[in-house]
């Protein structure tokens, strides 16, 4: 399990189905750790997406289900990071997350819905889908902060176009 003490925020991205929006670039520039919640893209030359990613800030992705291209393979189903003392748990589809998991936060992509809540003592965090538009929902991605303050998400909408 990888422990990062940050001060800057987390960027959260999902769903990006082969496509990187220059917006999505600038909000995450400031980011200390970005984390890539699935469905990263099925042709071979999406996995640029996550070298592009990568040279912003520290990257941990899981595996979504449409991520069956060669590359896509080392992708890990799940992900547990520790950030400031926060326990974080990425899975791409919240189905399959078990609920018997030890974290603080379970980071979730899929829906493509924006989510944003805590339910019991756990925050339930999932920032849209930053690629192509689907399903009439808003194009999103997410920012965390994790701190003594305390863990605190954003949803933060970009373009439609």
């Amino acid at each position: 399990m990888s422990n990062y003490p940050i001060s800057a925020p987390i960027g959260v991205i999902s769903d990006t189905h082969g496509l990187l929006r220059d917006e999505a670039l600038c909000l995450l520039s400031d980011c200390a750790l970005i984390l890539h919640l699935g469905d990263v893209g099925h042709k071979p030359e999406h996995e640029a997406i996550l070298t592009r990613l990568s040279d912003l800030a520290p990257l941990h992705a899981v595996r979504g289900n449409i991520d069956r291209a060669a590359w896509a393979v080392s992708l890990p189903a799940t992900c547990d990071l520790v950030v400031n003392g926060w326990r974080l748990h990425l899975v791409h589809d919240l189905a399959d997350f078990d609920p018997d998991t030890t974290c603080d936060a379970v980071l979730h992509g899929h829906s493509h819905k924006p989510r944003n809540e805590w339910r019991r003592e756990r925050l339930l965090f999932n920032p849209g889908a930053a690629g192509k538009r689907r399903f009439h929902l808003p194009i999103t991605l997410g920012k965390l902060w994790a701190d003594a303050s305390g863990l605190r998400g954003a949803i933060l909408h970009l373009p439609n176009a």
